[in-house]
């Protein structure tokens, strides 16, 4: 029996999945040992440095492929030690290139390549066993009347009608059409210059669409803990560290066209591209992964996140960043039912997220760009397909930010284990999950599927994760470490200790032990953000006193006795500590022996701290993310005169 006719057995259901899956197992051995052998493909050339050597211990490296014409005597790649046993069947994974199907297709069970597996499968002769599935490890967005995910997955859960009358604070869209509606950010107008170490001028002159995403991916990054040290430990093998790329969708140009209505000659305007959206995070993180702007339409953020995936699977980078924006600042388009939104993710392969201890809010199962390519491994799922016309029904029709509005929304329902209303739905439901034959329960499996009417179309499968359970030992307040913040000012700083405050203070009435904070929390702070100039540390020990602590500086810019900060914006480490080799092997000593005081001092002077490596563990996952860095925001907006000088918008009439 060959390949077509167990396949069509196995669609007409007179074969089961487990006979196919055996005789298709058989079918492609048996095809393997009588093919001629295939020559090996030379992997991507290492982006590396002059000055960077390979990690000794870099559990992602491969053997370099034999030269051309030599015979193939390499061993077989050893994968990396198995994660945890998951308590979900996993459905098989696609391999990283097979002929186009049509999105509407059946699926066909996928050959064998190298970037095939299936778990507890034996892979091919010569073939490594490599998951092929990416965690979105960090999430963030800004969507009509929510200003962050929290109050979109309320109006997602309610089914909130977010449409309105243009905001009469939003510049440069007078006169409106009387009655029109449509789903509007707010204060799109505003941003954060000081924050990213722009000028206000500069600030002024950038596109919103550009600033909102340098934001909100920013958020996405804190999300994911990939803002402090462990964003310098993103590395491909052999290659240079923050190998963090950045992909991003959009089609807009709004901000251009009302910067050439009134533009003089000598004056400077807005950049027409799209190039700085990925670019401003690449250059401002310094990031050494590929930066790439997308533009295909309601499609973009989804191809966005083929590329990325495609990224990834090539180790162009270790992470990436994956989003899209869409803001309505023009008059010519503000038609009924019009949309903007703005989100982004962060993306590792699935295997380096689990042995990295991130929080995995969702799995990225597969992708698919193009009317032609289509999932290979999943018929459409039974528990939510997301949509271009179930996103406009949400928050507008969002062009560009349609995509990664749908990825959100499977994302959220996903993690909630609950379906929004929708797809005949008039209220939210709980998601139960399906069993396979054997009874084992499969995870919960969403579709987010994106026609533009241009002719592009692409389309990814979102999968639950396990919910991870707290490393060992790690027990709420049982952390003997500093708890940190930092900020580019004091004023960022104290409506940082704010923030926290309330935060915690929310998450004791919401039922943490009375008095603990929640457990890793300190651990992620300190390797999960970035260390900024203007420092905060206070003992970990309960929540009450971190509370109260943060509170007192929040208000009078002093936190008590056992709380020390530090404004480091006129210099910093000034016997230049950092810069020793010696330096690291003394904070691990000092660290090792307890003295915690000490290596918190040093960290207050400026001193490179690696936390994560100081600490010879994953910086531990906190069961309620915490959240992130507040921004200033001021509105930033062009002059009359179309140059970029900073003036307050004017009121839409």
């Amino acid at each position: 029996m060959d390949e077509r006719e167990i396949l069509t057995r196995f669609k007409a259901g007179t074969l089961g999945r487990d006979d196919a899956a055996r005789l298709l197992t058989g079918a492609r051995q048996a095809r393997t040992d009588t093919a001629p052998p295939r020559p090996r493909a030379d992997p991507p050339m290492p982006r590396t440095r002059p000055e960077t050597a390979p990690r000794p211990t870099e559990p992602y490296a491969r053997p370099p492929a034999a030269p051309p014409g030599a015979p193939d005597t390499q061993p077989p790649v050893q994968p990396p030690a198995a994660a945890p046993a998951e308590p979900y069947a996993q459905p098989s994974v696609r391999p990283d290139a097979d002929p186009p199907v049509p999105l509407d297709a059946e699926p066909s069970a996928p050959p064998p390549g190298p970037w095939y597996t299936e778990p507890g499968a034996v892979p091919p002769p010569g073939r490594p066993a490599v998951e092929d599935r990416y965690a979105v490890v960090g999430i963030a967005g800004r969507y009509p009347l929510a200003p962050d995910l929290h109050a979109h997955w309320e109006n997602l859960r309610t089914g909130r009608d977010t449409s309105r009358a243009v905001p009469v604070t939003r510049p440069g869209l007078a006169p409106a059409p009387p009655g029109r509606r449509g789903h509007f950010l707010d204060d799109v107008a505003g941003f954060d210059p000081e924050f990213f170490g722009i000028t206000p001028d500069e600030g002024a002159l950038t596109d919103p669409q550009e600033r909102l995403f340098l934001e909100v991916a920013w958020e996405a990054l804190e999300s994911a803990g990939c803002t402090g040290s462990r964003l310098d430990a993103l590395t491909t093998p052999g290659g240079p560290p923050r190998a963090l790329g950045v992909f991003v969708g959009a089609s807009s140009h709004d901000y251009a066209l009302l910067a050439a209505a009134s533009w003089t000659d000598g004056r400077p305007a807005p950049a027409a591209g799209h190039g700085g959206l990925p670019g401003r995070l690449a250059s401002a993180l310094e990031l050494t992964g590929p930066a790439r702007a997308v533009d295909t339409a309601e499609c973009s953020a989804l191809t966005a996140l083929h590329l990325a995936v495609g990224a990834l699977r090539r180790e162009e980078c270790a992470a990436a960043v994956v989003g899209g924006v869409e803001l309505l600042l023009h008059p010519s388009r503000i038609r009924e039912g019009a949309g903007e939104g703005v989100g982004a993710v962060v993306l590792k392969p699935l295997r380096r997220a689990l042995d990295d201890g991130d929080r995995v809010h969702a799995v990225i199962r597969d992708t698919a760009d193009g009317r032609t390519a289509g999932t290979r491994t999943h018929r459409r799922t039974d528990g939510t397909h997301e949509t271009r016309e179930s996103t406009a029904r949400r928050i507008g029709s969002a062009g560009a930010a349609t995509g990664i509005a749908a990825l959100t929304a499977a994302v959220l329902q996903v993690r909630h284990g609950v379906l929004a209303p929708g797809d005949g739905r008039d209220e939210a439901a709980p998601w139960p999950r399906t069993c396979d034959d054997t009874g084992r329960e499969l995870p919960r499996t969403a579709t987010v599927e994106i026609a533009a009417d241009g002719g592009c179309a692409a389309r990814a499968v979102v999968e639950e994760h396990p919910a991870a359970e707290a490393p060992a030992g790690e027990e709420p307040g049982g952390d003997d470490g500093p708890f940190l913040l930092s900020a580019p000012t004091p004023a960022h700083l104290a409506a940082t200790a704010r923030r926290f405050a309330d935060w915690l203070a929310g998450a004791a009435d919401a039922g943490h032990p009375a008095g603990a904070l929640p457990a890793g929390l300190a651990r992620a702070l300190r390797a999960g953000r970035a260390a900024l100039p203007c420092r905060l540390a206070l003992p970990a020990s309960d929540a009450p006193g971190v509370i109260a602590a943060l509170r007192r500086f929040a208000d009078t810019g002093s936190a008590g006795d056992e709380a020390r900060s530090a404004d480091l914006r006129g210099g910093a480490d000034p016997m230049d500590l950092g810069g020793l080799p010696q330096t690291r092997d003394y904070l691990t000593a000092l660290w090792r022996a307890g003295h915690r005081e000490q290596v918190t001092r040093l960290w207050l002077n400026g001193v490179d701290v690696d936390w994560a490596a100081l600490e010879a563990a994953s910086p531990g996952t906190a069961p309620a993310e915490p959240p992130p860095s507040v921004h200033l925001r001021r509105p930033l907006w062009l002059s009359a005169d179309g140059a970029g000088a900073p003036r307050e918008p004017e009121p839409t009439g």
